[in-house]
C-alpha cells in the first residue's frame, strides 16, 4: 500500500520543518511550500491526500488556496485543514465555509498532530463510503432517496430539516460546519429563523441517535464524528 501523500503550507520556516521531520518519521510521503500561490501550484503537481494550510500568509492566505482547490472537481476528495491560533475564531470560521475540513490550533504538538493528521486521513476513507443515494458510517445508514435514517434494523424517524441536517454533517465525517453554513444548506440564505433553530435540531438529532454522533465545536459549530 503507497503512503499517504501530505502537502504543508506555511510561511514559518521552522514549523515546515518539524512538521514534515515527523511525518517523514512515520512514513508519510510529504511535500511543502512557504506561500499560499506556491502551495496551490505545488497541490496541482503533488496530487495529495491531505493538504495542511496555514491561514496567515504572504502572496495568497489558505482560505483563498482552499477556495480555489474546492472550486476544482479534482480536489472533491482531498481533505483540507488548516493551522491556526487559537484566538483567529473569525479566520477559523472563514477556513471552513470556504470548505476545509478541520483546523489544528497552534502551539502544535507532534504526537496530538500526528493524531489529528491520521484521523483526518481515515476521513478521507470515509468519503468513499458517501454516494449519491446513500450515506453509510458505522451503524447509521442514511438513504437519502428515501429520506429514511436506519441504525442497523431500526428505522429512526425524523422530521424533513432533522433530516437534513443530519445528511449534512455525515456528508463529511469528521468535517467541523460553521452555523452560517448550516443555516445557508438546510434552511436556505433567504428564511429568517431564530438563533436558536440550529441548537433545537441538534438536540431533537441526539435524543434519537444517541449522544455521541454529534460534537459541538464551541464558537464554531458542529460535526459529525464516528
Amino acid at each position: 500500500m503507497n503512503p499517504a501523500k501530505i502537502l504543508l503550507v506555511d510561511d514559518e520556516p521552522d514549523i515546515l520543518e518539524i512538521l514534515e521531520y515527523n511525518l517523514r518519521k512515520e512514513g508519510y510521503e510529504v511535500a511543502t511550500a512557504d506561500n499560499g500561490e506556491a502551495g496551490l501550484a505545488r497541490a496541482n503537481e503533488f496530487k495529495p491526500d491531505l493538504i495542511i494550510l496555514d491561514i496567515m500568509m504572504p502572496i495568497m492566505d489558505g482560505v483563498e488556496v482552499c477556495r480555489q482547490l474546492r472550486a476544482d472537481q479534482n480536489f472533491d476528495k482531498t481533505v483540507i485543514t488548516f493551522l491556526t491560533a487559537r484566538e483567529e475564531d473569525y479566520s477559523q470560521i472563514a477556513a471552513l465555509d470556504t470548505g476545509g475540513d478541520d483546523y489544528i490550533t497552534k502551539p502544535i504538538r507532534p504526537r496530538v498532530f500526528l493524531s489529528r493528521v491520521k484521523a483526518l486521513l481515515r476521513r478521507g476513507v470515509r468519503k468513499e463510503e458517501v454516494t449519491a443515494h446513500e450515506i453509510a458510517i458505522g451503524d447509521i445508514v442514511i438513504d437519502l432517496e428515501q429520506i429514511v435514517v436506519r441504525r442497523g434494523e431500526e428505522r429512526i424517524e425524523l422530521a424533513k430539516k432533522e433530516f437534513d441536517l443530519l445528511a449534512l454533517l455525515a456528508s463529511k465525517p469528521g468535517k467541523v460546519f460553521s452555523r452560517d453554513e448550516i443555516f445557508n444548506r438546510v434552511w436556505g440564505a433567504d428564511v429568517i429563523v431564530g438563533n436558536r433553530t440550529i441548537d433545537v435540531h441538534i438536540r431533537k438529532l441526539r435524543e434519537k441517535l444517541g449522544d455521541h454522533y454529534i460534537k459541538t465545536i464551541k464558537g464554531i459549530g458542529y460535526k459529525f464524528v464516528f
